[in-house]
């Protein structure tokens, strides 16, 4: 899928009676390995998908902002810029204000404009929908009022934004890719220190699919926040500032002494093994061994759903229905968990048998479809017009 820029222009222009002046994209994601390390200080292995947030906007004459989104016809946003901006109905948009109020807290000079996004990242997927609009909010907003930030700096200014405005404690790993994303590479990212490394993934004969479950549990709201406490709750009894500084000697220890409690033990397990086999995907990754990066995704995978606690029955069908199809190396959930997405990295010439086979035997399952859609690493928040 693509967004036809020039249409959103157009509906742009029927909305608001005037043509935009600007026009910024920024792309969801999907992490390749790396679930729960973000937000205990280790490392991740993202990539921006092909699909992505497109903000087209125009200056207004006077101190405010619109806001309004073609997935969400009916729930159109303002605010004003000579007054204190809070969270407010509708929902969405407070991923914008957010970021306008960090924005405004950096000293940068906003303008009144209106804005229109449009977007093909599935909304609850997993697949950072939330940061992608707060990327291109905070785009189309600085290319306004012609300022610049360091790309770092736009990163962690978004992840407040959805801290404090949204509730939503996300690691740095969502905003990161979205902004530093390179075409053609993963990004392999020091959640301590933002420091990056572009890692060559832009072979034409392996394709990541992504497989949207359209399911969202329960308990993913409570049980993110929940496992987040855990891993800085075994920190702390360790003596060490977070789960990055440990080692498997440290946690074996732990689980002889009887430091950690059971739970607090298998996050603090999943957590230190997860960033050992993130460093090692990386190197695999940049050898094009793919094997070897596929037996980690799986190990990952099985981490998550024994240790961490975040899979579910449509994600381990996905997984399990995927490592029996020939050309498919590995597969893992990728995001926060409990239903959202999963992604195989399958050799391209067999994606469309893998795809079908896994959409089969997923709707015979549980009686409804499993969207599946092939993507390369896609480049990261850009000027478009």
């Amino acid at each position: 899928m693509s967004i036809d820029i020039e249409n959103l222009k157009k509906r742009f222009e029927a909305r608001y009676n005037r043509m935009p002046t600007g026009a910024v994209r920024a792309p969801g994601r999907v992490s390749l390995i790396g679930g729960a390390t973000d937000y205990n200080d280790g490392f991740v292995l993202p990539i921006a998908i092909e699909r992505e947030t497109v903000a087209v906007f125009a200056v207004r004459d006077d101190r405010t902002v619109t806001l309004a989104s073609l997935q969400r016809e009916g729930l159109d946003a303002s605010f004003d810029l000579d007054s204190e901006i809070v969270p407010e109905k509708p929902n969405w948009a407070n991923y914008c204000r957010g970021v306008a109020a960090g924005l405004r807290g950096k000293g940068v000079k906003l303008v009144g404009m209106d804005i229109l996004f449009e977007s093909d990242v599935p909304l609850g997927g997993g697949l950072s929908s939330s940061a992608s609009l707060e990327v291109a909010a905070g785009l189309a907003m600085l290319t306004a009022c012609g300022e610049t930030m360091g790309d770092y700096e736009l990163a962690r200014l978004c992840q407040k934004a959805e801290h404090e405005f949204a509730n939503s404690p996300c690691g740095i790993m969502d905003q990161a890719i979205a902004v530093m994303a390179r075409a053609g590479r993963a990004l392999l990212l020091d959640c301590r220190d933002g420091s990056v490394k572009q890692i060559k993934f832009d072979d034409p004969n392996i394709v990541v699919l992504v497989a949207d479950t359209q399911v969202k549990h329960s308990i993913a709201e409570g049980g993110y926040a929940l496992r987040r406490a855990q891993c800085y709750a075994a920190a702390r009894k360790l003596g060490i500032k977070m789960l990055r500084d440990a080692d498997p000697a440290l946690i074996a220890a732990a689980a002889r002494e009887g430091k950690l409690k059971d739970k607090e033990l298998m996050r603090a397990r999943h957590v230190v093994g997860e960033i050992d086999r993130t460093l090692k995907a990386a190197e695999a990754l940049e050898t094009g061994d793919y094997a070897k990066f596929g037996e980690l995704m799986v190990g990952s995978h099985v981490s998550l759903r024994d240790d961490y606690e975040t899979s579910c029955e449509e994600l381990d069908l996905i997984v399990d229905v995927s490592l029996r199809c020939d050309g498919a190396y590995g597969a893992r959930m990728s995001g926060g968990g409990f239903g959202g997405c999963a992604i195989i990295l399958a050799d391209a010439d067999k994606a469309d048998a893998i795809s079908q086979t896994v959409a089969s035997r997923f709707a015979a399952k549980f009686g409804h479809p499993c969207p599946i859609f092939g993507t390369h690493a896609a480049g990261g928040a850009s000027v478009v017009a």
